[in-house]
C-alpha cells in the first residue's frame, strides 16, 4: 500500500544525500530525524549560518510526513473550546495565532525558495451531519469568535452530502508534502548542511558541554541536538513514553470521475472522516481519510479501508481507487505537543513531538521555537508547549486506558497462553503461537513461506500484536512497528526483532 505523495520516485533523484557516515564528525547542530519538523529546523538553522547535520534512519519522507493528508491549517477539529476551558482565553488565542503564523511562514519559505509543491489556499471546514451535535458546533464557534478570529458558521459546503452545520476557516492551505520536503532538502544542502539517510542514531550522551550522538558505528559531536524522530527514541530522562500514545488512521485516493469542489473537511466527532483534493498527473483526485484507532489495537480491513471505500462508492459510484495508505500520529494525554528542552537534565537538547495529527502546521511552530532557543531569542509561543511541563493529566480516561494497556502488554498478556495453533494461521496472515513454552510470532506469506520472530517490542518489552492489514507486528504500548520479518519500521523502537530459523 503506497502513499500518493510517494508515487513519484524522481522527486529526490537530483539531491545529494549522504548514504552513510564513515567517520566521526563535528557539527553545530545534530538533528535526529528528517521529517518535516527536522528538515524545517535544518532549513532555518542553515539559513542562519549554523553547521547542521541531519540523520535519517530510512529514506526521506518514507514515514509520517510522506503519509499525511498534507493539510496546513489552524483548525484542529473541535479544539478551541477545550483549550479555553482547560487553559484560559490567552492560551487558546496564542495557540490559534501560532498556527496562523505557521501557515504564512510555510508560504514564505515556498515563495522565497521557489519550491514547487502544489500549495493552494483553501477553506477548511469542521462539519457535522448530526442534529444532536449542533450544540457543540455552536459552542466551538463561540469559543473561536471570542478569541477574535473571523470564522463562519455555515450550512452549505462543497461536500457531496448535506450537513447540519460547519465552522469555516478561510485562508488555510494544502500542499504536496513530499515535494515540500525535497525543496527544504535542497536549501539545506545548498547552505552546506549535511543530510545522511539510512543512518540510525542509537544513543545520545553528554560530553562536558557538548553531545555525542552515536550512529552507524560513528560519533557526531555537537553543541546542540534536536530529537525529531516522530516519537522520541530516548527513554530516560524525559519519560515521553509515559505521556504519549500513537494513533493509526487510514487514507485512500480516488479518481471520482467528476468535477470536485475545493476545500478541506473533517467531521466533528468520531468516526473521523476527512476530505481534500490533490493533484495527480493531469487530474484532480479526492483523498478520503479517517477510521483512526490506537496503534497496536487489532483492526480489520473492513473497519478501516473498507469503510472509506464505502464512502467513496456511495458518493462517487464510478470512482476508481488509486492509492491506499495509513499513518501514525503521536498524541499527548493533554492534547498539546511537547516542544522545547528535552529534559532539564540535558541542556541544549530539544524535542518536538505529539503533534496530534496536525504536524504540517505545528512542525513549523515547533521549528521556530527550537531555533529561537538555540539562538537565545525569546519566543512568545514557547510557553504553550513546554516539553518539560508537569501538570495534572486532564484526560483521565485516556491515561487510565494507556496504563491498563501497557500493564497488559508488559505483564499479563505475556502470561496468557495463545489461542491460535500453527495450523490455524492462514496464508498471508500471522499470529502468536507457543513453542516449547515460548511465544513465537509466525507469519505465512502467500506461498506459505514461514517467518518467525520473537514478538516482544525492542523498545520496552511489550508483547506485540499482529496487524493483518499491513502485515506488521505492532506495539500496543507506544506504537512501534516491525515488518513481518522483524525489521523495525517505526519508532520509538529502533532495533529489529529477534528472529528464529525454521
Amino acid at each position: 500500500m503506497s502513499s500518493l505523495w510517494l508515487s513519484q520516485n524522481e522527486i529526490f533523484e537530483d539531491i545529494d544525500f549522504k548514504s552513510n557516515i564513515n567517520e566521526d564528525i563535528s557539527t553545530d547542530v545534530c538533528i535526529i530525524g528528517a521529517g518535516i519538523f527536522g528538515l524545517t529546523c535544518g532549513y532555518y538553522l542553515t539559513k542562519l549560518g549554523y553547521k547542521v547535520t541531519i540523520l535519517e534512519k530510512d529514506e526521506i519522507s518514507s514515514k509520517a510526513t510522506g503519509h499525511t493528508t498534507g493539510k496546513i491549517t489552524s483548525q484542529h477539529g473541535l479544539f478551541y473550546d477545550y483549550l479555553t476551558n482547560s487553559y484560559g482565553h490567552k492560551f487558546a488565542r496564542d495557540y490559534l495565532y501560532a498556527n496562523e503564523e505557521a501557515i504564512q511562514n510555510i508560504k514564505n519559505i515556498i515563495d522565497e525558495e521557489n519550491i514547487n509543491c502544489d500549495f493552494k489556499y483553501q477553506n477548511a471546514f469542521v462539519y457535522t451531519t448530526n442534529k444532536e451535535e449542533l450544540p457543540i458546533i455552536k459552542k466551538e464557534y463561540k469559543a473561536i469568535t471570542d478569541l477574535g478570529y473571523n470564522c463562519e458558521l455555515v450550512t452549505k459546503t462543497g461536500l457531496p452530502f448535506n450537513i447540519v452545520s460547519a465552522i469555516c476557516f478561510k485562508n488555510q492551505a494544502d500542499f504536496h508534502p513530499v515535494k515540500y520536503l525535497a525543496g527544504l532538502c535542497k536549501c539545506i544542502i545548498k547552505r552546506n548542511g549535511e543530510i545522511y539517510i539510512n543512518t540510525t542514531a542509537v544513543d545520545v550522551k553528554m560530553d562536558n558541554s557538548d553531545y555525542i550522538t552515536y550512529a552507524n558505528g560513528h560519533q557526531i559531536k555537537s553543541k546542540f541536538v534536536i530529537i525529531a524522530t516522530h516519537y522520541p527514541f530516548i527513554n530516560f530522562p524525559g519519560f515521553y513514553f509515559t505521556k504519549m500514545y500513537q494513533s493509526t488512521s487510514y487514507l485512500i485516493a480516488i479518481d471520482p470521475k467528476r468535477t470536485l469542489a475545493n476545500g478541506m473537511y473533517i467531521s466533528a466527532t468520531s468516526p473521523t472522516l476527512s476530505f481534500r483534493t490533490a493533484s495527480y498527473g493531469n487530474k484532480e483526485v479526492l483523498l478520503i481519510g479517517g477510521m483512526d484507532h490506537k496503534t497496536g489495537h487489532p483492526s480489520s480491513y473492513k473497519d478501516t479501508y473498507g469503510k472509506l471505500e464505502e464512502v467513496a462508492k456511495k458518493y462517487y459510484p464510478d470512482s476508481d481507487i488509486l492509492f491506499r495508505w495509513d499513518t501514525r500520529d503521536c498524541i499527548s494525554l493533554d492534547k498539546l505537543p511537547y516542544i522545547g528542552s528535552f529534559s532539564t537534565a540535558m541542556p541544549n537538547m530539544f524535542v518536538g513531538t505529539g503533534f496530534k495529527k496536525w504536524g504540517m502546521t505545528l512542525s513549523n511552530v515547533a521549528s521556530n521555537i527550537i531555533v529561537d532557543k538555540i539562538c537565545g531569542n525569546y519566543n512568545k509561543y514557547s510557553y504553550l508547549f513546554k516539553a518539560t511541563r508537569l501538570k495534572p493529566i486532564k484526560n483521565h480516561d485516556e491515561f487510565k486506558n494507556m496504563l491498563v494497556q501497557s500493564t497488559n502488554s508488559l505483564l499479563l498478556d505475556k502470561l496468557k497462553r495463545p489461542q491460535t495453533s500453527f495450523d490455524e494461521i492462514a496464508s498471508n496472515s500471522g499470529s502468536i503461537i507457543e513453542v516449547n513454552g515460548q511465544k513465537v510470532g509466525i507469519y505465512k506469506d502467500e506461498n506459505d513461506k514461514i517467518y518467525a520472530v520473537k514478538p516482544i517490542c525492542t523498545h520496552l518489552g511489550c508483547l506485540l500484536s499482529w496487524n493483518d492489514i499491513d502485515k506488521t507486528w505492532d506495539c500496543p504500548c507506544h506504537g512501534s512497528r516491525f515488518n513481518f520479518d522483524g525489521k523495525n519500521l517505526y519508532d520509538p523502537a529502533f532495533k529489529d526483532l529477534d528472529t528464529y530459523d525454521l
